[in-house]
């Protein structure tokens, strides 16, 4: 080849390298980039294996852990755990009270206002346990009773009902009457005529639930000698 031809070659070939050497840089980086992505490196299954085992492992510790059941506590209102009683007498609210079972006197008079100045104290026991439909009358000091200040609660009445095989109408009964019915004493009679005057007369027997004192026990007892009409 001629020193000319030879000159003119070289010429081409820096030509073209000068021409295109800036797209040869980005293409060897994307190459290298793209051997770099499809062939792996090191061992990434040992490394991937290790938090799954882990995580496995603790799961297993966890389903493997007793849990505590918490079971709710039911607590059902039973008619036994309230009483009703009466105070009368030298307080300042007279009147029907609803309490707890074994409450005590004191805890009675307390709801009732409390003495009035004049009542005598000391011939009544604030320690003493009251019990479903007693009545207490608190005498004034000097007072002579012609009955005993506390009257516990009547003896139930039999279990046939009322005396003569009659139907007591809860709507128009009085206090004897109505504590003629098994179950019902003094106090209870009076809540009764009490939730008469202010509701107005009971629509069904089933209605008389609704006075304080007086739940399914109760009424199963009575509900075969009561009428509304």
């Amino acid at each position: 080849m001629l020193p000319a031809q030879k000159e003119g070659c070289r010429l081409n070939f820096q030509q073209l390298f000068s021409k295109y050497s800036r797209l040869l840089i980005p293409a060897a980086v994307i190459v290298m980039l793209a051997l770099y992505f499809l062939f792996p490196h090191g061992e990434p299954e040992e490394i991937i294996a290790a938090p799954t085992d882990l995580i496995e492992a603790e799961t297993t510790q966890l389903s493997e852990t007793p849990t505590l059941e918490t079971v709710p506590e039911t607590v059902q209102a039973t008619e036994s755990e309230e009483i009703i009683v009466e105070i009368k007498g030298q307080v300042l609210e007279p009147g029907i009270f609803v309490l707890p079972v074994d409450s005590r006197l004191h805890l009675a008079i307390k709801l009732a206002g409390g003495l009035l100045p004049e009542a005598d104290a000391l011939s009544l026991n604030m320690a003493m346990k009251l019990t479903d439909e007693m009545s207490v009358y608190v005498p004034k000091t000097g007072e002579t009773l012609t009955a005993p200040p506390v009257i516990a609660s009547p003896p139930a009445a039999p279990a046939e009902g009322p005396s003569g095989g009659g139907l007591i109408n809860i709507n128009s009964a009085d206090v004897a009457g109505l504590t003629s019915l098994n179950g019902i004493g003094p106090a209870k009679a009076a809540a009764i005529i009490a939730y008469r005057e202010e509701n107005g007369p009971f629509a069904t027997i089933e209605a008389l639930k609704d006075v304080t004192g007086i739940g399914d026990k109760t009424f199963e007892q009575l509900k075969d000698s009561i009428s509304i009409n």
